[in-house]
């Protein structure tokens, strides 16, 4: 199938080349004069295009959907496919990462005050039925007074569920000046981005040593812990 790009074309060669009207032209080659007249109109993407370049050197890893998620919360995008458009015109594209060499040593701590709400930690844990069926377990615990939050227990938990479970707990137990987690699947959802973009609560990823250690201790958090579904 031609396009109306490669139509028009045709038609300014023959009308260049052969002194052909522009009627004669699209009768030769069986083309719309409508198609051939028309000249495609855009909106100014140039405020977009520096947004998305400033989104993009701030979130090194983050894809065209993520960043759209970001222009969507500050209103100058709806359409994600011409934030796709811009990302590839903008060369933006995330390379695929190799492996290196990791550095050794000890990452610094991040500093916490002393007091509820100051710091909670999110993460799953996993458990299996007697029938066999595996549960997830998602832990909210707090990370100075080593309390259990909460413990939702599902056989699916999406990152949309985890935003509207943390911002049940938020209701219920107050607002935290920051969240740790590791780099889960739903944890770095556009679901949980747009979350915390519109709550403005801190989120910060844990390094991927550090997420199997912490995993082990929401484990041991969430015994004695009540549940719910």
């Amino acid at each position: 199938m031609v396009t109306p790009a490669v139509r028009r074309t045709a038609v300014a060669h023959l009308a260049e080349t052969y002194e052909m009207s522009e009627r004669r032209a699209c009768r030769v080659i069986a083309a719309d004069r409508s198609s051939v007249r028309y000249r495609r109109e855009r909106p100014d993407d140039a405020p977009v295009r520096e947004r998305l370049r400033a989104l993009a050197a701030e979130r090194r890893r983050f894809g065209y959907r993520r960043l759209h998620v970001l222009l969507r919360q500050e209103g100058l995008v709806t359409n994600r496919k011409r934030t796709q458009r811009l990302y590839r015109e903008e060369g933006l594209t995330v390379r695929k990462r190799r492996g290196r060499k990791r550095a050794t040593g000890t990452r610094a701590p991040i500093l916490t005050v002393a007091a509820p709400n100051a710091r909670r930690s999110v993460d799953f844990v996993h458990d299996q039925l007697a029938c066999g069926r595996r549960l997830r377990i998602l832990n909210v615990v707090d990370d100075v007074t080593k309390e259990c939050l909460a413990a939702i227990v599902d056989t699916s938990i999406s990152g949309r569920r985890v935003a509207r479970e943390l911002a049940a707990l938020v209701t219920r137990r107050g607002r935290p000046d920051l969240i740790v987690s590791d780099h889960g699947t739903e944890l770095t959802s556009n679901a949980m981005l747009a979350w915390t973009q519109e709550t403005g609560i801190a989120w910060h990823f844990i390094a991927p040593r550090a997420s199997r250690s912490r995993t082990a201790s929401a484990r041991r958090s969430t015994d004695g812990c009540g549940t719910s579904s």
